[in-house]
């Protein structure tokens, strides 16, 4: 099952977390994570393998919601920093809508995100 992770910024931090946290499950054989691009290398200097994407910001989130329309992409983890701003908007409702049209399940915050691997178990 291939899962996309992406960060904002302010949630970076947040997410290389929630990874440690479920590094058991995430570094099974039948998961592949893929990221955008900062999120690949923070992800990737915690242990993790990640097929890297561009930068979210340089369509990182496109390739991704590319490969959620092509049903590469199973899951995604988004931690969306719903306290700043940011300058591609129109890229990431590209991608929610993208995942609903699609119906693949797509968290915004580690609360959701956590429900979602536990369902995968």
């Amino acid at each position: 099952m291939e899962i996309a992770i992406i960060a904002h910024d302010g949630k970076k931090a947040d997410m290389v977390q929630f990874l440690n946290k479920n590094k058991l499950l995430l570094q099974k054989e039948n998961i592949k994570l893929i990221a955008t691009g900062t999120t690949g290398s923070k992800a990737e200097n915690a242990g993790f393998k990640v097929k890297r994407m561009l930068s979210g910001p340089l369509g990182g989130d496109a390739q991704i919601a590319a490969r959620v329309a092509e049903g590469k992409t199973k899951m995604v983890l988004f931690f969306k920093d719903p306290l700043a701003s940011h300058a591609h908007e129109v890229d990431i409702n590209m991608l929610l809508r993208v995942c609903d049209v699609h119906n693949v399940p797509i968290a915004t915050n580690e609360a959701t995100a956590q429900l979602l691997l536990k369902a995968i178990v």
